[in-house]
């Protein structure tokens, strides 16, 4: 290994890994224009996961003793990205959080497929409709992956997919399904948004609870060829406007008087049982 690339860090201002110690995820996000834009993938499956993926990686920062080992394959991967290296209590203090098997990378992120491309021969898709929290989205994600959806679809006040939490919890399924976000403000969503889907000819599921919702075992929906389920933010559920607009509203039944499940749970829940009948060959 050339080990000239690997630079100890000594000054958290120095050029390189200011980009881990003093960038916001939203500063990274908008750093120049869109596709100059910077996203950080932590452990090395997920790491391994975006390169998998096809995306670039701009430097690694991880604790020493990785170099010669859980890392070691993924810089041997990367032979010209540099590595910046401290010890674990070093790093800790400069990000602000310890780190998942103490590696850490910079990625470059891509401009956003059109949602007509990501759903291209797509029967079952998700619809995130501004879900805040990262361990939520992340976890929906790798349930994504798990049991079939073909996309996923965020909107554009939804937590980012590519945040470093959101990617960790997802085990960087967030590279291997796909996804893009549904309208550019969060003016455009439910409207037009809904009706976009509508016209590459899904039929659109909104998981609430409301009278005159349906279970999500109504053997109509399982038919339907090709299915938006489309669920809400933790605490409001579905917008009132979203809802109006879908062509079902679902249910889960529960016992014991329970009212709701955490949207990551109840949308591994609706994933495996609105399956399409094209998925029961991925299993």
């Amino acid at each position: 290994m050339d080990t000239t690339r690997i630079i100890e860090i000594t000054d958290i201002h120095q050029d390189g890994p200011d980009i881990y110690t003093e960038l916001t995820e939203a500063h990274l996000r908008s750093r120049l224009e869109q596709e100059k834009g910077i996203f950080i993938a932590e452990s090395t499956k997920v790491i391994t996961r975006a390169l998998d993926a096809g995306y670039e990686p701009v430097s690694f920062l991880m604790e020493k003793k990785h170099i010669q080992g859980d890392a070691h394959d993924l810089l041997e991967r990367c032979p010209d990205v540099p590595v910046y290296t401290a010890d674990s209590a070093v790093l800790q203090s400069l990000t602000g959080y310890e780190l998942t098997r103490g590696v850490l990378c910079a990625m470059k992120r891509r401009l956003f497929p059109s949602v007509e491309e990501v759903c291209a021969g797509a029967h079952r898709i998700a619809v995130l409709e501004n879900i805040t929290e990262t361990t939520n989205v992340g976890a929906i994600f790798r349930s994504a992956a798990a049991l079939c959806i073909d996309a996923v679809l965020v909107t554009p006040a939804c937590c980012d997919p590519l945040c470093r939490r959101s990617a960790r919890v997802s085990m960087g399924t967030v590279f291997q399904v796909p996804w893009t976000r549904i309208g550019h403000t969060p003016a455009e969503w439910p409207h037009p948004g809904i009706e976009e889907l509508h016209s590459l000819g899904f039929k659109t599921a909104a998981l609430a609870l409301r009278d005159d919702s349906v279970s999500i075992d109504d053997p109509s929906l399982t038919q339907e060829d090709k299915l938006a389920v489309i669920l809400g933010t933790e605490g409001d559920g579905l917008s009132p406007h979203t809802i109006a607009g879908c062509d079902y509203v679902v249910r889960i039944p529960m016992s014991h008087h329970v009212d709701s499940l955490n949207v990551a749970a109840a949308a591994a829940v609706a994933f495996w049982q609105l399956r399409s009948k094209s998925a029961e060959d991925k299993l």
